[in-house]
């Protein structure tokens, strides 16, 4: 169980909070619904209006992810969405307006999902204890559709320890490391053979200490008697995926490992001591790898799973090419 249908966007007003109902997806599209823009919570962004007036309707930003002033894990983007949508022949001119900055020089690049999203990741997990900056100088910019820039966007945010989680479906267990040391290695089980769980890496989304969960909500079961239907208030929920992919505790399998094996709707179910001891040591942005299920990888925007693109494939979204970071 766990999980919500809808976007992920954070937009730049709130602070993160999930809202509505939720259940595990293990059922739904593999490609992640809803628009990137219907938020579940929303990250601010300073915003600078130009005096000027802009040429024709105003080109906004939607959402810049991560929040400014925020600390994230190794595998998080800086994820931009767009009001409107951005014309492949302004991409390029797009891009090099949204400048990345680090206070260690790593090679990355852009990558557009659609014509709204764009999210930048470095080739690599970014360095811990790496300053990184955003400038999204948007002023006077074409999003070739006929709309203008009339806004300067910055974000600043810290890349904190290394905490990584590796799950083994067939194993029924999830080694946590930090730092590239291994901190414990607790059981677990994972999405059933009709309900498999996503496989790949996703950079954990946000989390809440509880989620109302239902089967409804993701299209599994809507009727009371169907033994896939469930309506539930479940806790220490750790958000992977926007179509509804969960590591938490359930009480429909309070004993999760080998011996019960019993699987969920496509979450990673702990029991209540290991979901609460994870749920405090992740953050927005640490890796969650899952292997061993017979589901396809993540889609790279089903969340934040952009490491489940290989490197060339990365590239073969972007307008500018992999570049380095300016100095910070």
């Amino acid at each position: 169980m766990g999980g919500r249908k809808g976007g992920i966007g954070i937009a730049l007003v709130a602070s993160v909070v999930l809202v509505g109902a939720s259940a595990c997806g293990g059922g739904g599209s593999d490609k992640a619904s809803g628009d990137d823009a219907n938020a579940s919570g929303k990250p601010s962004a300073s915003a600078s209006p130009s005096p000027t007036k802009p040429a024709g309707p105003p080109m906004l930003l939607e959402t810049i992810t991560p929040q400014t002033g925020t600390t994230v894990g190794v595998a998080m983007p800086i994820s931009v969405v767009f009001t409107n949508p951005v014309a492949a022949k302004a991409r390029a001119t797009v891009e090099k307006h949204m400048k990345v900055s680090a206070s260690q020089p790593v090679a990355g690049a852009w990558h557009w999902f659609g014509d709204k999203r764009a999210d930048w990741r470095p080739k690599t997990y970014w360095p811990s204890d790496t300053k990184v900056k955003i400038d999204a100088d948007m002023k006077g910019v074409s999003n070739g559709n006929g709309r203008y820039g009339v806004h300067s966007y910055t974000h600043t945010f810290k890349i904190g320890d290394d905490v990584r989680a590796d799950v083994s479906v067939p194993g029924h267990t999830m080694k946590v490391t930090r730092n590239d040391k291994v901190v414990r290695t607790l059981s677990i089980n994972a999405g059933s053979a009709q309900y498999p769980t996503w496989n790949g890496t996703m950079a954990v989304i946000d989390k809440q200490e509880k989620v109302h969960m239902t089967s409804c909500s993701v299209g599994i079961s809507c009727e009371k008697g169907s033994p896939n239907y469930y309506d539930l208030t479940l806790p220490w929920d750790v958000h992977l995926t926007q179509s509804g992919t969960y590591v938490h505790y359930s009480t429909g399998d309070p004993t999760p490992g080998s011996g019960s094996a019993r699987g969920s709707h496509g979450c990673v179910h702990l029991s209540m001591s290991d979901a609460k001891w994870f749920y405090g040591q992740v953050k927005q942005g640490d890796p969650v790898t899952i292997t061993g299920s017979p589901r396809a990888k993540a889609p790279a925007d089903n969340g934040y799973a952009d490491f489940n693109l290989g490197w060339d494939q990365w590239l073969t979204g972007s307008a500018s090419g992999e570049k380095s970071t300016a100095t910070l």
